[in-house]
């Protein structure tokens, strides 16, 4: 039996043997990416340049792009230069940094979509209070906080992670590092340790996701309860956005994490890990920016502004 000491590298698993489809995988991949890379950046850009979009829903807006940039940047890159030059390998180092670099941005940015939550909450149902509870210090701190949560998570499960001896060869089931299957090389004793701390990261999840159902539901009787249409159409433009953004991330980390055994294979794994981990970081932009008003005001005057220096 070998053990972590002994291995230098993991081996990922690739999309496709056929040379052809890895180029079309790397292309893809590279179009998703820049994708991902144009639409966060522009957000990033405009919030921090517009002064009518300094405010606690675009505060906490620019962090979810911030990480969401991070969290594709991890992964993508590493998987489209396997394809272009036809190697599986990653090494040992790379794999732990990928591993707590994902980790972090993936779970910080969960934390900072259940604050947005508490956001949306206070603008509808507590609106007059909104300045107060909402201030700059208090956004400051509670964007902190989901970062300090994602780190202070992803550092204990990695350490964890790779202190568990190695005994089952180098070769994962996955297109990037990813804790369950890293778990899956290790001695089942062994790994007793980290399906602890998974078992408390997955409670601590829970209990976010609880706080965001409670809150939606509470915004959804204040909106219901509107007079005017055009108050409700207002109210719904500024929550159904971070609402789809949080549907599409529980519910694709839900099928990869909670799918029966029973079902799972190789290819169903990759797609699936495609759906939680490249696809909300592209789309994300594209939902904010289609729905909120404001944003599209200010985007249209960042190219405009962009162009007519260009001329």
């Amino acid at each position: 039996m070998s053990n972590s000491s002994s291995i230098t590298q993991f081996l990922l698993l690739a999309f496709t043997d056929t040379r052809e489809l890895q180029l079309l995988h790397f292309w893809l991949f590279l179009g998703i990416y820049l994708a991902a890379l144009l639409g966060n950046g522009l957000i990033i850009t405009t919030i921090a340049c517009d002064q009518h979009l300094h405010a606690p829903m675009y505060f906490f807006l620019l962090n979810l792009s911030l990480l969401d940039l991070g969290c594709i940047s991890t992964i993508v890159p590493k998987s489209m230069a396997n394809s272009l030059w036809d190697t599986r390998a990653i090494s040992y180092i790379g794999c732990a940094a990928q591993l707590f670099s994902f980790a972090f941005l993936a779970i910080g940015g969960y934390c900072l979509l259940t604050v947005m939550s508490y956001d949306c909450y206070v603008a509808i149902c507590k609106p007059l209070h909104y300045g107060t509870l909402l201030g700059s210090r208090a956004c400051v701190h509670m964007a902190a906080a989901a970062w300090a949560s994602g780190f202070l998570t992803a550092l204990l499960h990695t350490a964890n992670t790779f202190s568990l001896p190695v005994c089952k060869g180098n070769a994962l089931h996955q297109f990037f590092c990813e804790i369950p299957q890293i778990l899956k090389l290790s001695c089942s004793d062994a790994s007793l340790r980290e399906l602890g701390l998974i078992g408390l990261s997955v409670c601590l999840g829970f209990g976010c996701f609880v706080f965001i159902v409670v809150s939606y539901v509470q915004i959804l009787r204040a909106v219901l309860r509107i007079p005017s249409e055009q108050g409700r159409h207002k109210a719904f433009s500024t929550c159904l956005p971070h609402l789809a953004v949080v549907s599409l991330f529980v519910s694709t980390v839900m099928i990869a994490y909670l799918k029966s055994p029973s079902i799972s294979s190789p290819s169903l794994d990759l797609v699936v890990s495609f759906l939680y981990s490249v696809v909300p970081p592209a789309v994300n932009p594209l939902i904010y920016s289609m729905r909120n008003q404001e944003l599209k005001v200010a985007l249209k005057k960042l190219i405009q502004s962009f162009f007519c220096q260009q001329q």
